[in-house]
């Protein structure tokens, strides 16, 4: 879903020059029930978070992928959308949507759809979570059908999926501060391919994640910044690793590292790696340069065993990107992890 320097999306090349140069370098519990979780070692007393439900989360992907894919100016699109809405505000979320159009880099122009969704609008203390909820317009990294639009049961629905039940938890518990959900439109028509059209890398970078930087672009001077951000993508695929991304790493460090090593604690070390990862740009990109918000991304990005390079697995941009890489137990360690982290931060 992203450029990386290793020619999936676009990358900050300058950046990960810098960023390479200094390195030398699961047995799930049954779903319903609520394991006990050993509290990380700290002088705030522990708070053991609400249940995730990850049948729940996965439902609400499967309903997304129901519509088909959801590629800007389509019906399923638009269906799609109104669902979210829908579904949200059931939830107890004042919801405003964000409209506006954007070029993409063919020179399409595109409608856009931000979906924000804000629980108790009112508090100052505030935290944000995000995900994209478009799927890629075709499939250029299958062999087969490229100019057909992927189900993004993965790079699209899982994230928005986990952070939907996400919110159905946090309005059950009466969560008392501030919540800022934001499902992003326009994230992945980016450009294939560098090509003569593009001044540099970074404008062809830019190409990608329109529906934050219009998000970005256009906050208005009463918007209460909330304190952090997490970042969702590409979050149920069975064995996922989550490393720690360069981008995440320069703006959000001390976040990062705080769910890092709660997730290592309640014990899902096993998704969230300490190995460190290169920069890639995400959603969070344009959040952490645009609008001082300190925002991480929870992201797919595993080694490739065949040549040690990162890669967003075998399944990414291709017409195998459906339910059936969807895996609960990523989804709940997902979930969880963010849960523990909101409520022991």
């Amino acid at each position: 879903m992203k450029i990386t320097f290793f020619n999936i999306k676009p990358i900050l090349f300058l950046l990960l020059i810098g960023f390479c140069l200094i390195l030398h370098s699961c047995h799930s519990e049954p779903d319903k029930i609520q394991k006990e979780i050993e509290p990380p070692q700290s002088t705030k007393e522990w708070i053991n978070p609400p249940l995730f439900d990850s049948d729940s989360a996965y439902k609400f992907i499967k309903k997304q992928v129901d519509f088909g894919p959801r590629k800007p100016k389509s019906i399923a699109h638009k269906n799609c959308g109104d669902w979210i809405i829908n579904k949200m505000t059931s939830f107890g979320f004042l919801i405003t949507e964000q409209t506006g159009k954007v070029t993409a880099f063919d020179g399409s122009k595109l409608p856009l759809r931000n979906i924000i969704c804000r629980l108790n609008p009112n508090k100052k203390n505030r935290i944000l979570l995000c995900a994209h909820w478009d799927t890629r317009p075709f499939a250029d990294r299958d062999s087969i059908n490229q100019n057909e639009p992927i189900i993004g049961a993965n790079d699209g629905a899982s994230g928005v999926g986990v952070l939907m039940e996400i919110a159905r938890v946090l309005n059950n518990e009466n969560y008392l501060s501030g919540v800022d959900v934001i499902f992003f439109d326009v994230e992945d028509y980016g450009a294939p391919n560098m090509n003569s059209t593009f001044f540099d890398v970074q404008s062809m970078n830019d190409t990608w994640c329109l529906g934050s930087q219009f998000w970005a672009r256009n906050l208005s001077a009463e918007y209460i910044r909330p304190k952090y951000g997490i970042l969702v993508d590409m979050v149920g695929a069975e064995n996922a690793e989550f490393p720690k991304e360069g981008i995440s790493m320069e703006y959000a460090g001390y976040y990062q590292s705080k769910l890092w090593n709660i997730a290592e604690k309640i014990g899902y070390g096993n998704y969230f790696k300490k190995k460190i990862a290169p920069p890639i740009t995400d959603d969070h990109t344009y959040i952490n340069q645009m609008t001082n918000i300190p925002t991480l991304d929870i992201i797919h990005y595993s080694v490739r065993p065949s040549s040690g390079r990162f890669d967003f697995g075998k399944f990414h941009h291709t017409h195998a990107d459906n339910m059936k890489i969807i895996h609960k137990p990523t989804l709940k360690a997902v979930g969880e992890t963010i849960l523990s982290f909101i409520y022991n931060i």
